[in-house]
């Protein structure tokens, strides 16, 4: 099994970037515009990039300001069954986050593509949560 790993930090408390994970408002500001969100573990986050699929994520856990972890259930085949976990910390007023995109069945290259994107949601989720302006999918240019 192969898994992505990235850590920022975000100068603002946990708090703000909890709630940016956990809200429409935040991850609409930060991944994609077109979302159902509800932060409720056993709820499905359902995620529109424009494509012939949504993106379905089941909230597995919920830590407040600690942890969220969410299981893939239908996306791209190679998404399906993968894990998406974020963990937070605070010190001294700056949030650490490590994403960690879990039980990929093999490095290919979607992966490695993947890999890039989720460094640009991590900027996207760094801008919003100290500047109020995200970069959500339908606003790249990239």
């Amino acid at each position: 099994m192969e898994n992505i790993e990235l850590i920022n930090y975000i100068k603002t408390p946990v708090s703000i970037v909890y709630n940016a994970l956990v809200s429409e408002e935040g991850l609409s500001n930060t991944w994609t515009k077109k979302l159902k969100v509800k932060p409720e573990v056993g709820f499905v986050n359902e995620f529109d990039f424009d494509e012939d699929y949504l993106t379905q994520m089941k909230i597995l856990e919920l830590k407040e300001n600690q942890r969220i972890v969410w299981e893939c259930i239908a996306s791209d085949d190679e998404w399906v069954g993968t894990r998406i976990i974020f963990d937070l910390s605070e010190e001294k007023g700056v949030t650490k986050i490590i994403l960690r995109h879990a039980d990929w069945r093999e490095l290919t290259d979607f992966y490695r593509w993947c890999n890039y994107n989720w460094a640009m949601f991590l900027f996207s989720l760094k801008t919003y949560c100290e500047k109020k302006k995200g970069l959500p999918f339908q606003e790249r240019e990239f």
